[in-house]
């Protein structure tokens, strides 16, 4: 937590979102510009445990403990103070909360700007500005909490994903399908695919070389390269036949059967990406209701063409 002589602290809360692109952080230059309180304006962090120990138990058992004291400078930037500002008057009289800022009053962009003046340094809020969380008008408080956390790592205000469905629950329902990503059974959290303080990808994906590299990170063996690359997967993404979260298919394809699938772009037109299917007559056969059972490399192949095995 830093504390800046233009009298911003810095906040050590978790960010869930950004700010919006018209805010601007203070520049460091700009330090000299305000006075802030001096060291007499601030209190030991014991003091505010008198009043508060709910709040003073819960925040010394959560990572901005440790880190607070990780940073010299005194109560300016340590403690209770460096997110919640200069308590000397307030202790002085507990009424008075002029000198403290208004987590509970404050807009999303004000809560936002107080976070971001620490948390924005850190790589992986590099996309922050670009997220629509932000300008959805969420702030970091509305994911996270000093206090009142549920999960001591990122201090979530609820646990994942129950805490991602509060605002997604069309995406519940997909994890409810036959078959899914297992993320309400947790072996995965939303966050191993998206990053919700902001990506340069769609959807919110972890991914800077492509939208498959989140993918290929579980599914190393689908990345290639391959001989003979099937285009779909090479140009289109793993989406152009995969759902993500959810779906009736047992390999979550986008629709039930493979055949329907492949057939959506391997027609009957004699066009050079689409040559010798079967005839349509033939769909009823077992054989050719999954073309997969005879074009079993359909991610790639180092050896065939047709994919074959």
């Amino acid at each position: 937590m830093l504390r800046s002589k233009s009298g911003i602290t810095s906040g050590l809360l978790v960010c869930a979102c950004a700010l919006p692109l018209t805010l601007a952080i203070p520049a460091a230059g700009a330090a000299s510009e305000t006075p802030g309180p001096a060291d007499s304006d601030y209190v030991s962090p014991e003091s505010c445990q008198t009043c508060h120990p709910a709040n003073y138990d819960s925040w010394s058992a959560s990572p901005h403990f440790k880190t607070s004291f990780d940073i010299p400078g005194g109560p300016s930037q340590q403690g209770c103070q460096a997110c919640h500002g200069a308590a000397a008057s307030h202790v002085a009289d507990p009424i008075n909360t002029s000198s403290l800022f208004p987590f509970e009053k404050a807009s999303p962009t004000e809560v936002n700007a107080w976070c971001l003046t620490c948390h924005t340094a850190s790589a992986e809020y590099a996309n922050a500005l670009n997220s629509p969380h932000a300008r959805s008008g969420l702030s970091c408080i509305s994911c996270h909490s000093p206090h009142q956390y549920q999960t001591r790592e990122s201090m979530l205000v609820k646990s994942q994903p129950e805490l991602c469905y509060t605002c997604h629950p069309s995406q519940k329902h997909l994890f409810d399908m036959a078959s899914h990503h297992r993320v309400n059974e947790g072996i995965l959290q939303c966050t191993d695919c998206h990053d919700p303080h902001g990506s340069d990808q769609p959807k919110h994906v972890r991914a800077s070389a492509g939208h498959d590299a989140v993918c290929f990170k579980c599914h190393g063996d689908k990345q290639g390269p391959f001989v003979y690359e099937h285009e779909p997967v090479k140009v289109e993404t793993c989406t152009s036949c995969h759902v993500p979260h959810g779906g009736p298919n047992m390999h979550m394809l986008k629709v039930d059967t493979v055949n329907t699938l492949c057939l959506s772009c391997h027609t009957a037109s004699l066009v050079s990406h689409a040559p010798g299917i079967p005839n349509f007559d033939n769909e009823a056969a077992f054989r050719y209701q999954a073309c997969t059972t005879c074009h079993n490399r359909i991610h790639g192949s180092n050896s065939n063409s047709f994919f074959f095995k």
